[in-house]
């Protein structure tokens, strides 16, 4: 699938506003900032378009798939269309045929219009005040099977029209998810459709990361006897294990920048990190100490890893400079802090954070070195994962009695459960390939 949209770095979201009776100024939202101005957007009813009848189960299927959508977006509030006085302003789809007024009265911001004739839909975003296009799209043949598809591109298409930024809505993540006595590969989007099962290869499969390009997933697998390397290949659908030369344990693996493959190596006696070469046999270390290192994650320039450390007694999260190889100590408190993940543009690092009440995920600033604690439990909180733009944050909570996967921002939003079925969650990777 295509991918298409995101949120973004640091980004104002602008919708312009004529001057009308309400004297109203730009409406700008910086969902980077302390205080997300909320966007208030309606779904006008749906029309026919070239006076063929309606087709009323796909129309009403589509609003309620972009509605959902749009509820992932913490800044967008979807107004129901019963506030409005006077009912549907709207006769058509075009900004012609659409009466803005109410809208303004209502203090809503945006409003979407959709045209179906047959399995043809035009659908459309409008600023109130101005009636200025903010996107348009259309879709052919969309049919039951691909509604959703057609549902995802459109709010791709909308909130990259806001933001200049892609990736959240056909972004899938990766990750553990118990089966029996086992654990496999998993992906799925983050709206919960698509669950689509990598491996089956029985044994313990664990840490799923994804290449730049987004075609293959490296992990660890634990069988009877040893750990392996694999690889999955989305192109060929085939699973290569790899263990000749990588020692006794393989753990966190990943791509770097480039695809450079790294792992966790115990090759003399301690785990270290190592670089891997094209054929996935260790190549060089890359940080190296008497105590454990693991965990690896880089920036989108490949120019920072974070990684868990150790060295001072405890794990604690490490950061070093990939051009000079220096590494310095980013967090301080507590005795367990593991799990880095840093954002695509190197600014943020979320990791877990071991608390008197559980496990909780917290983000430390590069930058000026405050950190925020994002999650506040009941139960344990853990592996975070940035999506490709770093706004959205997948992570594993046990809150509700069982590992599930649940999606907050950096901001600390509501966490919202992520459907994966049926067993445990564990262990989200966002497919990040727009970020390099």
């Amino acid at each position: 699938m295509k991918r298409i949209l995101t949120l973004c770095a640091t980004l104002v979201v602008a919708v312009f506003a004529a001057t009308s009776a309400l004297g109203s100024g730009p409406l700008t939202v910086d969902i980077h900032g302390p205080g997300q101005r909320m966007v208030n957007i309606v779904l006008l009813p749906p029309k026919s378009l070239g006076g063929n009848e309606l087709p009323q189960p796909q129309a009403r299927a589509f609003e309620e798939l972009v509605a959902n959508n749009l509820s992932y977006i913490p800044f967008l509030k979807v107004i129901p269309l019963s506030e409005l006085l006077g009912g549907d302003p709207s006769r058509g789809v075009g900004s012609g045929d659409i009466d803005f007024r109410p809208m303004q009265l209502a203090r809503i911001d945006l409003c979407m219009t959709t045209g179906w004739n047959g399995r043809y839909v035009e659908a459309r975003v409008f600023e109130t005040f101005g009636g200025r296009r903010v996107v348009g799209k259309a879709y052919n043949d969309v049919g039951e099977i691909t509604l959703a598809q057609a549902a995802d591109r459109f709010c791709s298409a909308f909130l990259e029209a806001l933001t200049g930024k892609k990736g959240f809505f056909d972004s899938p993540l990766a990750f553990v998810k118990q089966e029996g006595e086992g654990k496999e590969i998993f992906t799925v989007l983050p709206q919960g459709r698509e669950l689509k099962r990598i491996t089956k290869l029985g044994g313990y499969n664990l840490s799923p990361s994804w290449s730049a390009d987004g075609s293959k997933i490296i992990f660890t697998h634990i069988a009877k006897t040893r750990h392996e390397l694999g690889v999955y290949d989305s192109k060929t659908q085939k699973i290569t294990l790899y263990s000749q030369g990588l020692g006794t344990t393989v753990i966190s693996p990943m791509f770097g920048p480039g695809d450079m493959p790294v792992a966790a190596l115990n090759l003399h006696g301690t785990t270290d990190l190592h670089e891997l070469d094209e054929s996935f046999r260790p190549k060089r270390k890359l940080a190296s100490s008497p105590y454990i290192e693991v965990s690896p994650s880089f920036d989108r320039i490949g120019s920072k890893m974070a990684f868990t450390s150790g060295r001072a007694g405890n794990p604690h999260i490490y950061l070093m400079d990939m051009k000079s190889g220096q590494v310095r100590r980013v967090t301080m408190s507590g005795t367990y802090n593991t799990h880095p993940c840093i954002s695509p543009d190197g600014r943020y690092i979320a990791y877990t954070h071991r608390t008197p009440g559980g496990h909780r995920i917290f983000l430390h600033d590069l930058s000026t070195g405050r950190e925020k604690q994002l999650t506040f439990g009941p139960g344990s909180d853990e592996y975070p994962a940035f999506d490709p733009d770093g706004y959205f944050l997948a992570f594993a909570s046990n809150r509700t009695g069982e590992f599930k996967l649940y999606l907050t921002t950096r901001h600390g939003d509501t966490p919202r459960m992520l459907s994966t079925g049926p067993g445990q969650a564990f262990a989200p990777a966002w497919d990040t390939a727009l970020q390099w």
